[in-house]
């Protein structure tokens, strides 16, 4: 399979951190999110991922040409940010003989099963899975409600009302469909132009791993607490240099 990890943001909410580096080799515990989510790639069967890059975009170059873990890394770099789903729709042929493919939001830190989410996936006969779970503050994320054959019936992103608290946690398995429902305007985003369109094609997989949105100083700060690390014997991670 193929996956999209998506890394090309500013950061601006993680500064200092990322003055001098991109977000997605920020540390966890000495470990950059990027070797992170590669190795957890890796473990997946995962064979090839499509890295979205903006700042700093050579010490992400730098970093994966050092890095190696039989995952092989293409680098796609924005020289104006295309979005979430701009980058899916630039990449389209990359994809295009994939029956289904992966999504992430690289700063989700997560030990997160995703063999069990794939399997899921292939139970529930819609073209998209997208991963969800429990959140404090629903307000500032995007909303979901199921019913109870686990299909989404609403998304909305950012509710000033929420009508719940599960939310999109950045992981999402799509296909054609997902491709298809990208408007032609960038930049272009998942959960506010795309999520919203699939409903009745889409289903939600409630997520129970450690799951932690570090895109804010004091979540990352709170990881460095509470990263219990991907499970044991799946192999060695990167370190930084």
């Amino acid at each position: 399979m193929k996956a999209f990890l998506l890394a090309a943001g500013n950061g601006t909410r993680l500064k200092p951190l990322t003055d001098t580096r991109p977000k997605c080799l920020t540390p966890i515990k000495g470990v950059p999110l990027l070797s992170i989510w590669l190795e957890s790639c890796r473990r997946c069967g995962i064979s090839e991922v499509l890295v979205n890059v903006h700042a700093h975009a050579q010490a992400v170059r730098d970093y994966v040409s050092q890095c190696h873990n039989g995952v092989s890394v293409t680098l796609f770099e924005e020289s104006a940010l295309l979005g979430s789903a701009g980058t899916l729709a630039a990449n389209r042929k990359w994809v295009s003989s994939e029956p289904c493919f992966w999504v992430f939001y690289a700063d989700v830190l997560t030990n997160i099963n995703l063999l069990s989410m794939l399997q899921f996936h292939r139970s529930q006969n819609t073209g998209t899975t997208i991963g969800v779970y429990r959140v404090p503050d629903p307000e500032r994320c995007g909303i979901v409600t199921v019913d109870d054959r686990k299909r989404v019936r609403q998304f909305v992103e950012k509710p000033a009302a929420p009508p719940g608290n599960l939310a999109f946690s950045g992981i999402l398995i799509g296909d054609t469909d997902l491709l298809g429902a990208i408007p032609e305007g960038r930049p272009a985003d998942l959960g506010h132009d795309v999520l919203p369109k699939l409903i009745g094609n889409m289903s939600a997989y409630e997520v129970c791993d450690y799951m932690l949105d570090i895109g804010t100083f004091q979540n990352y700060e709170i990881a460095q607490a509470t990263w219990p690390g991907l499970p044991q014997g799946g192999g060695t991670l990167c370190s930084p240099e």
